[in-house]
């Protein structure tokens, strides 16, 4: 069995100021308390995330479970459910160390939940469910590398289990239920793409990693890895007693964080921090309220402090703040040392019931009855106690400091809308996704295969199967059923496709309102990239040259970043732009041949730069056309002279010709009524 590296030589694992610091305090906690609900670690290539999860796992106490159990029962459990039970009184029991299970990203549904034991069906006969990985998991670690790459249903599916602590098969002709109760944790790095706000909040804590910047810091880890490839037994061995010491620490907060008290001061302070941050729902109340426990548990405390607190909104609330694709997570540590104060405030007394007044009511003001003008005149409700008049606007005159002039600012995109459907003509085969038609293992049934992958289509199978029971001697009883007799369900849903930008960024482009509206129309575009789970690219092309502004990724974040800096202005070098599209496209169909493209051409049409600039730009066309390209041409000229030279380009494209007025769904609509 390989060694992993030891967990308690992550640099700062007690710290949360340090580079690796708030992930493993995160980790830890989430193992502590599990109904946490998981970590989610974000951070960039090379910052050995993936190293950490997997050195947890061998500091975690063992667990005893079921002897010969599947599914890593409790004995201590009564409820057992297991599809193994129900198991005697004095069944056996061992101890193990907890697994991790490690999900691949290309898993099926069937690998995850588990399926019809096929082995067993067609050689015996009988129905027996055969567990996925959600039963292995079960009381132990299960950890999705680039989980922002794995499709939409299983993440939801994940996260499900977790949050219910249980596995539901219903699917040929099984019907099981067993526990799932696990820490899941999920790794990914940004710039290949995020994950929907709807699981980002599904996610329990969630970090950022990034490397140290300190040279002393950078030589220490390097230090310590070259010292572990080298002799990794005796790396580790040096840390033993350190890893014992983790242990035994986590396994006594594990027994302490069921009697740490959340107090009500405790309690309003997490409501305050939670309603000041504009989190939505409460499930950001629950979970950092769940993590101040676990983490006074971890410092041995019986009662939960400040402390606790704000280390837990640190951990709970970032990624809960992100609206919309385009905000970045991130925590305003001003504003939670404002909520929080000083110390939590102690919880009110109840009043105390009136005296009776021999003399009757008295009028509301000073005890004795009567009133201030301070009382009457001069309160604001909405005024801060202690808090200064504001200073008046200086009036404007020859002492006055004149108003300094603007700066000149980027053009930027304007507020983006919901656009029209952009697809990819005929029926592909991609990954699964929300935009062009395609054969994929979700979707509506629309015929079986011999070949394939996924849910085995039972009826069909059974009519392979019927014309040779007799050859194989059946006389009555169960069908004979062999291996060429599998048929499997094609579905026909949707896939994602490489959405190409190809933008004209020329001096034709350069008007502001143009420009304007056409980054408005293109970061419309990126959102809907981003709802349909497609993967996006930017090529560039002004004054005399083509660019790769951004090579094909699932991050459309950076999209929308290099987008709002691009230069504008030059002639139109609309030949290169259209070959470095081909180009990129060449590339990738080698890199993913199952992904279909789309590319979106945004131009007025105008081909000013070289000689010969508009044959050689048909001659692009020409070779796009060749290489079975989908395009859609954005027409972005304007004015009352039109060229409608993007229409030309459009038709030898074979391209759908789109105003750039027209992008958006609504104007579509308007379209539809007027005709």
């Amino acid at each position: 069995m390989p060694l992993h590296y030891p967990f308690s030589a992550v640099v700062g694992a007690d710290e949360p100021d340090g580079p690796f610091g708030e992930m493993a305090l995160a980790l830890l906690l989430t193992t502590i308390s599990p109904e946490v609900g998981g970590v989610l670690v974000r951070g960039e290539k090379g910052t050995a995330k993936s190293t950490i999860v997997r050195a947890l796992a061998d500091v975690l106490p063992p667990i005893d479970v079921v002897a010969g159990d599947r599914f890593s029962s409790d004995p201590r459990d009564d409820t057992h459910l297991s599809p193994d039970g129900p198991f005697a009184a004095d069944v056996e029991v061992e101890t193990r160390p907890v697994r991790l299970v490690e999900l691949p990203v290309g898993a099926s549904e069937d690998r995850v939940l588990g399926s019809l034991h096929l082995e067993r069906a067609l050689s015996e006969g009988r129905t027996e469910y055969e567990p996925g990985l959600l039963a292995r998991a079960h009381r132990g670690l299960l950890y999705v590398d680039e989980v922002n790459l794995l499709h939409d249903h299983l993440v939801d599916l994940l996260l499900d289990a977790a949050a219910m602590g249980r596995a539901t098969v219903e699917r040929d002709g099984v019907s099981v239920s067993h526990a799932a109760r696990f820490v899941l944790v999920g790794t990914m790095n940004p710039e290949e793409g995020e994950l929907r706000p709807q699981l980002l909040d599904r996610f329990g804590l969630t970090v950022e990693v990034a490397a140290p910047r300190e040279p002393a810091l950078r030589a220490e880890v390097v230090r310590r890895r070259m010292a572990f490839d080298t002799d990794p037994g005796a790396f580790s061995a040096s840390y033993a007693a350190a890893q014992r010491a983790l242990t035994d620490r986590i396994q006594a907060a594990q027994a302490l964080v069921g009697r740490v008290e959340l107090g009500e001061g405790a309690l309003m302070k997490i409501a305050e921090v939670c309603a000041a941050f504009d989190v939505d729902g409460l499930r950001a109340d629950i979970v950092t309220a769940r993590t101040a426990v676990a983490h006074a548990a971890w410092h041995g405390r019986d009662r939960v402090r400040l402390d606790d607190i704000r280390a837990a909104a640190r951990l709970a609330l970032p990624h809960r703040r992100r609206r919309n694709p385009f905000d970045a997570p991130g925590m305003d540590e001003d504003l939670l040392d404002q909520v929080l104060g000083d110390d939590l405030p102690e919880p009110p007394d109840p009043p105390e019931p009136p005296e009776p007044d021999p003399d009757g009511p008295s009028e509301p003001g000073d005890p004795d009855g009567t009133s201030s003008a301070e009382d009457e005149g001069t309160s604001r409700p909405h005024d801060v106690p202690g808090d200064p008049e504001p200073d008046p606007e200086p009036e404007p005159g020859p002492s006055a400091p004149a108003p300094s002039a603007p700066t000149s600012t980027p053009v930027g995109a304007g507020q983006p809308y919901r656009t029209r459907l952009l697809t990819a003509s005929g029926t592909g085969a991609g990954e699964s996704g929300r935009r062009s038609r395609a054969i994929t293992e979700r979707g509506r049934r629309v015929g079986a295969s011999s070949t394939g992958r996924g849910p085995v289509h039972l009826l069909e199978t059974v009519r392979a199967a019927a014309p040779h029971q007799a050859a194989r001697g059946r006389s009555g009883g169960r069908l004979l059923l062999r291996s060429p007799d599998l048929r499997y369900a094609t579905r026909e849903g949707k896939e994602s496709n490489l959405v190409l930008f190809c933008v004209d960024a020329s001096g034709s482009m350069a008007a502001r309102r143009r420009m304007e509206q056409v980054k408005t129309a293109i970061l419309s575009l990126l959102l809907d990239a981003y709802r349909r789970r497609d993967k996006v690219g930017l090529v560039t092309f002004r004054a005399g040259s083509a660019e790769l502004a951004l090579p094909p990724t699932h991050s459309v974040d950076i999209a929308a970043t290099r987008l709002e800096e691009l230069p504008a202005g030059g002639r139109t070098p609309l030949a290169e732009g259209l070959l470095e599209a081909a180009r990129v496209l060449a590339v990738e169909r080698l890199r993913d041949p199952r992904r279909r493209p789309l590319l979106v051409v945004v131009t007025d049409g105008r081909a000013t730069h070289g000689r010969d600039a508009v044959d050689r730009s048909r001659l692009a066309a020409d070779l796009l056309v060749a290489q079975g390209v989908a395009s859609v041409v954005v027409d972005c000229e304007s004015g009352a002279m039109r060229l409608g030279l993007a229409g030309v380009l459009a038709t030898r494209l074979g391209a759908e010709h789109l105003p750039v007025g027209e992008v958006s769904a609504e104007a579509l609509a308007d379209v539809v009524r007027a005709a």
